[in-house]
């Protein structure tokens, strides 16, 4: 093995991590929602890999946009998942003092400029986040992150259209994960990609194994590399599969059994571990380490947040906008 092969595989074991990182922290959300402790959640379980390889691509000047299942993209980012379930369980530790649950976090000091519980929301400000930034004398791009349901909304035609005529350094990333809500991708759209949706407005269109990182981040890295020198947007889909339902609690009735149990054997977490071992880039010791490690964060988390205050009656009206 090269000393480059070494590197690389040491760095998809950091992107595992993250990833199992995230996972666990969706996990103890919906366990943390299961016994009462805060309020629902929408979970992005399965879709790790999108994340991940995507937002590790990132500069500390970029900025993002986010949807409900923002977990994944605040923690690849770099968020602090104690105060991300401070956020959630409405403390005064968390990101925005506990006002915007889960649905409406922003983080300015990571550049999540918002997250948005409206289909599409996102969408709607990504065009004007890019038009700001192609006025200022910066290289930053603008990542807006939605899902296959924001698609078919009319203001996914509207942002991909003004992003083009006005060429906006905006990278759209649809992460196809095949469930609108409780309706099947198939019941509201003939085409399989989002992606040829894309093509028509004049960029470039991608579509990715959502459930490989190490072909989301290449891919990534291509688009980002893209908006940044050209200063025209990118349209990347990272084609996956959401592992759990809707929002907690969910029994994930209205799925398909054979098609969920079809995508759970196509896990981006579990098929990395299982490359990882055995190629050799960790050993099994390293790998359970690993999860114990992460495992303890995600909890010595939860502890703080269930331990955090809630704001106080003079919070109410502070950071409001009226």
């Amino acid at each position: 093995m090269t000393i480059m092969e070494t590197a690389i595989d040491r760095g998809v074991a950091e992107a595992l991590e993250t990833m199992l990182t995230i996972r666990t922290f969706e996990e103890k959300s919906a366990e943390l929602n299961a016994t009462g402790k805060v309020g629902s959640v929408c979970t992005s379980v399965g879709q790790e890999a999108s994340a991940v390889g995507v937002v590790s691509t990132l500069q500390s000047n970029d900025l993002i946009l986010t949807n409900h299942r923002s977990a994944g993209h605040l923690l690849a980012r770099g968020a602090d998942p104690g105060r991300l379930f401070a956020e959630i369980a409405g403390k005064a530790t968390g990101y925005c003092k506990g006002k915007s649950g889960s649905l409406h976090i922003s983080v300015k000091e990571l550049g999540v400029v918002l997250t948005s519980t409206i289909v599409g929301g996102e969408l709607s400000l990504a065009p004007g986040v890019g038009l700001s930034l192609s006025m200022q004398d910066t290289d930053a791009i603008a990542v807006v992150f939605f899902g296959d349901g924001a698609s078919t909304e009319g203001i996914f035609h509207e942002a991909l259209n003004i992003a083009a005529v006005w060429e906006l350094p905006v990278l759209f990333v649809c992460e196809n994960n095949q469930w609108q809500a409780f309706v099947h991708r198939t019941e509201t759209m003939l085409i399989q990609h989002v992606s040829e949706w894309a093509r028509p407005y004049g960029m470039p269109a991608v579509t990715v194994d959502g459930n490989d990182v190490d072909a989301v981040n290449a891919a990534a890295r291509i688009a980002v590399d893209y908006v940044r020198k050209n200063r025209k947007p990118y349209f990347l889909e990272t084609y996956t599969y959401r592992l759990r339902g809707h929002l907690e609690p969910d029994d994930q009735s209205y799925v398909n059994k054979d098609e969920l149990a079809s995508w759970k054997k196509k896990d981006p977490i579990v098929t990395l571990e299982a490359r990882l071992v055995e190629n050799g880039t960790l050993t099994t010791a390293e790998l359970g380490a690993m999860k114990e490690r992460v495992q303890q964060i995600i909890e010595t988390a939860a502890d703080f947040a269930m331990a955090s205050p809630y704001p106080s009656l003079a919070e109410m009206t502070t950071d409001v906008y009226a």
